[in-house]
């Protein structure tokens, strides 16, 4: 179980050999910190994971939640993990310790968080809806506001939530009928039904802090007219202590197809006339507000996306291992021939390649981009704040869309290396893949994502952030250039690099031309382009980081003993597959997306064209 959801080593590369997070402690931000404090959070990180939230996965996706008298029960053994999460103050990991957080760098942060969140998201959602929705109320909130909530929320002694959708308005927000009329004491009265709301009712916490998006009467139509309510479940005196049960009454939970474990509720408020809510930030602004969360939990749930997948690929590779099945086919036609283990299997070797490919390059990708998020926030020139600022604007969709979709593949893989026993109960794969499917679904579904990139983020500043993202991979090229035995894989990356910006260039004419439609059809197929350049650019990177590391290692040896060496030494083993790694994923895969940019410039508008009737059923 201890090598089920992330391997350290690989981490560790990451961190320290890859993005040099040592650099990090020479800023003022981090500068009581260094890379021992940081080794320290991780393994801690690691070890809590291990040993209290990773064996609740089977238990709690057998329980699941109990539904009573509108009132939802989860597993009692998350309570005590629960309360440890509490004490060991990671839900703010990287906060101020002004607000109850640690002060930590978002790149330590997002490497403990793939301990604690791949462990089992059920459990670890209870937390990242409470820092979610601190962080709103640290931004946006009134001075009296963060006294009444900021530390409770974040320390997770209260709980928090993320209230938008509706029954008839689920992606299009503003459509939402929820309602607020100001009261004399200048509370707001919330009147409305909403669902599909993660963590919005369990007995985990004393309290829960809903921040709820409703109209008040009179606004504008559409997103413009909508603001955003601090609603808690226990109303919250002046003086902080609890009054009574606010009017919100959970309608529901649903049945989903995986996170058993976790709350996904229906909520009812003002049934009685009687719910109350304090205005976050101005009138109208609420879909501003939201957004800084909404973007948050995008990139935690394009995270999410690598956990899964990191998991599955340790199962995967370890049941291969053991797996004893079938004769190496360098000897099938001798009868007498012991059966092999299957990752001898040349098929089974593809799938496992194919899925450490991308975990690596993801791992890379997630945490290159919260690494950006500590340069941003340390960076004092104006000019450059603003650099990075765009560069993770861009990334943001993609983190979220690209990393959701290749991890729930990744676990398919997983379950297709175990065969028929990895579609049953008794291996964990099978609740791995249903877990890991809602990630593509929710915060914003995909397709959004892809429509956010190419309608909003394509064109920012006149394309100044796709052609700042484009600098950043020809950094790696050119490093590539001179890396002796990359060189030919530098070549097929800046081949595929200067496709993508002749594609964004078409995209992004198609998107502002009568044709718009035909654009808007090719939004996905487009993002999973530019996910895939971005894997070969984080892998191609890896290999550039690994290459001279192995020479030192195996010198100019060759053939045989060039294998011996590496097989005796686990740094070389390692740094060896970095490179195969970078070269599977460039010679294998990336040619195929080089077709699928092709096909986006051809901009076949069949999709437009195609008659309602035509569709059929």
């Amino acid at each position: 179980m201890a090598q089920s959801i992330a391997d350290r080593r690989d981490v560790d590369f990451v961190l320290y050999e890859q993005l040099e997070a040592e650099e990090l402690v020479k800023m003022d931000r981090y500068k009581d910190l260094n890379k021992k404090m940081f080794d320290m959070i991780i393994t801690e990180a690691r070890n809590f994971a291990i040993k209290e939230i990773l064996p609740l996965n089977e238990e709690g996706d057998k329980i699941g939640l109990k539904f009573e008298n509108n009132q939802v029960k989860v597993p009692e053994c998350f309570h005590r993990p629960f309360k440890l999460l509490q004490e060991g103050e990671w839900i703010a990991m990287n906060e101020d310790p002004e607000v109850g957080g640690q002060g930590l760098p978002h790149l330590i942060t997002q490497a403990s968080m793939e301990y604690i969140m791949g462990a089992d998201f059920s459990f670890s959602a209870f937390g990242m809806v409470c820092h979610g929705a601190a962080k709103m109320i640290e931004l946006f909130g009134t001075e009296k506001q963060k006294e009444l909530f900021l530390k409770k929320v974040y320390s997770g002694k209260w709980g928090g939530s993320m209230v938008l959708t509706e029954p008839e308005a689920g992606s299009d927000i503003g459509a939402l009928t929820t309602t607020a009329v100001k009261n004399d004491d200048g509370t707001y009265s919330i009147s409305g039904n909403k669902i599909f709301i993660t963590c919005g009712e369990h007995d985990m916490n004393e309290n829960i802090i809903h921040p709820v998006l409703a109209r008040i009467e009179g606004a504008p139509k559409g997103t413009k007219g909508i603001s955003i309510f601090i609603v808690p479940k226990i109303w919250v005196n002046d003086d902080g202590s609890l009054g009574e049960p606010n009017d919100i009454v959970c309608t529901g939970i649903e049945e989903k197809l995986g996170l058993h474990a976790s709350p996904t509720t229906s909520l009812t408020f003002g049934g009685k006339g009687k719910c109350r809510g304090f205005l976050l930030g101005e009138e109208n602004r609420g879909m501003m507000v939201m957004f800084h969360m909404m973007n948050e939990a995008r990139l935690g749930v394009g995270a999410l996306g690598l956990f899964n997948a990191s998991c599955a690929y340790l199962y995967a590779i370890n049941y291969a291992r053991e797996r004893i099945q079938g004769r190496d086919l360098a000897d099938f036609a001798n009868k007498d021939a012991l059966p092999v283990s299957i990752l001898k299997h040349p098929d089974v070797r593809r799938m496992l390649l194919w899925m450490k490919s991308y975990v690596e390059g993801m791992r890379s990708f997630v945490y290159y981009t919260a690494h950006l998020f500590d340069r941003e926030a340390c960076a004092t020139d104006k000019e450059e704040k603003e650099y990075i600022t765009g560069l993770i604007e861009i990334l943001t969709p993609i983190i979220k869309s690209y990393c959701t979709d290749r991890g729930f593949e990744c676990c398919v893989q997983a379950m297709q290396v175990y065969g028929g026993y990895g579609y049953t109960k008794d291996f964990p794969v099978e609740r791995l893949m249903r877990d890991s499917k809602i990630n593509s679904i929710y915060e914003g579904t995909n397709g959004i994502q892809a429509m956010d990139l190419l309608g909003r983020k394509l064109g920012m500043k006149k394309g100044m952030l796709f052609m700042n993202f484009m600098v950043e991979v020809q950094k790696i090229i050119a490093k590539a250039k001179e890396t002796e035995g990359l060189e030919a894989l530098a070549v097929k990356l800046e081949e595929s690099l200067g496709l993508l910006g002749e594609t964004a260039m078409h995209m992004g004419k198609t998107a502002m031309s009568p044709d718009m439609k035909v654009a808007f059809s090719f939004a996905t197929p487009f993002l999973d382009v530019m996910g895939d350049v971005i894997m070969a650019w984080m892998l191609l990177w890896r290999a550039t980081v690994s290459a001279p590391k192995l020479k030192k290692i195996v010198g100019d040896t060759v053939g045989d003993e060039r294998l011996e060496k590496i097989n005796k030494n686990k740094n070389a083993a390692f740094y060896e597959g970095q490179i195969k790694s970078a070269e599977y994923f460039i010679e294998a895969i990336l040619p195929a997306t080089l077709g699928k940019m092709n096909a986006i410039k051809n901009s076949s508008s069949a999709v437009v064209d195609m008659p309602e009737a035509s569709f059929g059923g």
